[in-house]
């Protein structure tokens, strides 16, 4: 968090303002962003009344329902000097596997990035959908080993390695060794 700010949000809280902002700004309503999502439309209230406990598989369906990247949903705004301390910034952790992602950055408007920093552990594939239309994913190997990019042709790295692909196709994160971290840049159009 911050050293700027004098009392941050909490990450449901985040996510509840930034559902309703953005549900209203592409003019639906609970019903229908739901049925886009393919989730319960309870559940969607109760994100947005802050009470729900969203996985990552529900916030991206959200993101890609509403056009918006990720980061929109779970970024509070940016002051202008920002500092981020280890194990202080929410971490959003899968249903389906040992993935979980912290978001460090996002792009304010009229940029085209976020950075997250990813933990994964073997044992588990973290299966994406594919996110909105021309989103590139830029990961980067910190520690441990991880196959990663699209479905159909995914690649091994190894610490230092980089890899770039479409994240508007399926796409797959996979840990081969305990411990694996990675820093990963979402573009988007």
């Amino acid at each position: 968090m911050s050293e700027t700010e004098n009392s941050p949000a909490a990450p449901l809280e985040i996510i509840a303002m930034s559902l309703r902002r953005e549900r209203d700004r592409a003019g639906l309503t609970l019903t229908e962003l739901a049925r886009r999502a393919g989730i319960a439309k309870s559940t969607l209230s109760q994100l947005e009344s802050g009470t729900g406990n969203p996985s990552v598989e529900t916030l991206w369906a959200l993101g890609v329902a509403l056009g918006v990247p990720f980061s929109r949903l779970v970024d509070p705004p940016t002051p202008r000097v920002r500092v981020v301390r280890a194990g202080q910034v929410p971490i959003v952790r899968s249903e389906q596997s040992t993935y979980a992602a912290a978001l460090l950055s996002s792009g304010q408007p009229g940029t085209r990035r976020d950075l997250y920093v990813l933990e994964l552990e073997p044992g588990g594939v973290r299966h994406a959908d594919p996110h909105i239309p021309g989103s590139v994913e830029h990961v980067i190997v910190t520690a441990g080993k991880l196959r990663v990019g699209p479905e159909e042709n995914p690649v091994e790295l190894d610490v230092g390695d980089y890899i770039s692909f479409s994240g508007d196709v399926p796409h797959r994160y996979e840990a081969l060794a305990p411990t694996t971290k990675a820093v990963l840049v979402m573009e988007h159009v």
